[in-house]
């Protein structure tokens, strides 16, 4: 008679233990990475690894508008664009050459990943903390302040890594901002000076300037930054008080027009003002009165005229006068011939910064 036996399965404690050891080791070991960015201004951030290892065949996923950049001992090694990735060492090659590994790696290795985002940052602000001083064709040395906005995104992760974020494990767009402004001002500065817009047109030329300085900056921000601009929108220049002051003088002078005309004009309203204003309005009147004798004179110059200090002989009056000596002929103020060449109404030559006046345009000056 065959008797039942009873046999109690008892646990091997040296299994319980190999399987805690492989529990460790498997939580040591990263085998997925990846970078879930909800956020709108992150441009890099540092994967976590909490000083764990990567293992061999581990998944690195990379989603669109991402680039993952390793960095091995401060060595930058290979870099993967969108994808889901097993890094093995047939495609970790520059990682694989850094390590030292001469056939292919089994055991797991220590390693940073960066998250470079490579999409479109747009309305980023520029503006000169400081006058840009450059050469003008029309005032000479001017200084120009100027702001904007401008349009930028990561093309070379490895060199953005390295001159901009450094090892900043969360690097964000308002730390971008302080990084960069005065760097992108200053390549500004060096396209404008290089590009010779006068100061007056860049008011009128702001879209224009800004298409003409991407050729000159994109060179520059892509080799020194690892980024491309574009677009760069040039949203106001301006040029200091004095140099305003100068220009609303010149545009004052180009408004009043025909010097004669404007003359008689404040003559006219010095009649009707009476005593108030009179002192005001004396200035042009005697303008006008010395503009009148001059006429006379010149109708009296079919007899000798009598000599003049520095003036013409009384021989009879040349052909070619300097400002000062028609001035003298007229009997006002050389600034005011000066100023009547400048704006048109007396016919003259200027040579180099001189100029000459025939008394054949004095006579149709007169004449009008």
């Amino acid at each position: 008679m065959l008797r039942e036996s009873t046999y109690s399965i008892e646990s091997n404690p040296h299994d319980t233990i190999n399987m805690d050891i492989l529990g460790f080791i498997k939580g040591e070991l990263l085998e997925i990475i990846e970078f879930n960015d909800d956020s709108r201004d992150t441009l890099s951030w540092r994967f976590p690894d909490d000083d764990h290892a990567i293992k061999n065949g581990a998944q690195l996923i990379v989603r669109e508008s991402q680039a993952a950049q390793f960095v091995y001992l401060g060595q930058y090694g290979d870099c993967f664009g969108p994808g889901k990735h097993s890094l093995t060492t047939d495609n970790i090659p520059v990682l694989t050459t850094l390590k030292g590994w001469k056939y292919g790696f089994e055991s797991p290795f220590k390693a940073d990943v960066y998250f470079v985002t490579t999409r479109l940052f747009t309305g980023n602000k520029w503006g000169t903390a400081n006058p840009v001083m450059m050469r003008d064709q029309d005032f000479g040395i001017v200084r120009l302040r100027a702001f904007g906005t401008f349009d930028f995104r990561i093309v070379n992760a490895p060199v953005f890594l390295k001159e901009v974020a450094g090892t900043d494990h969360h690097f964000r767009l308002d730390e971008f901002a302080d990084t960069m402004r005065s760097r992108i001002v200053s390549v500004f500065s060096e396209a404008l000076a290089s590009c010779g817009v006068p100061a007056l047109d860049v008011a009128s030329r702001y879209s224009e300037l800004g298409e003409a300085l991407l050729p000159l900056i994109n060179p520059q921000t892509s080799a020194k930054y690892g980024i491309e601009i574009t677009s760069f929108l040039v949203e106001n220049v301006s040029v200091p008080p004095d140099v305003e002051a100068a220009i609303d003088k010149r545009s004052s002078m180009s408004a009043i027009g025909n010097l004669n005309d404007y003359v008689k004009f404040q003559m006219a309203e010095s009649m009707t003002k009476g005593g108030e204003g009179g002192a005001a309005a004396a200035v042009p009147a005697q303008m006008a009165m010395g503009f009148g004798l001059a006429q006379e004179m010149m109708k009296n110059m079919q007899t000798t005229p009598p000599p003049l200090p520095g003036a013409p002989s009384a021989a009879g009056v040349p052909e070619l006068l300097s400002p000062a000596q028609a001035a003298q002929l007229l009997g006002v103020a050389e600034a005011d011939v000066l100023a009547s060449l400048e704006g048109g109404e007396l016919k003259g030559k200027k040579i180099g910064s001189a100029w000459r006046v025939t008394k054949a345009a004095i006579d149709a000056f007169l004449a009008e």
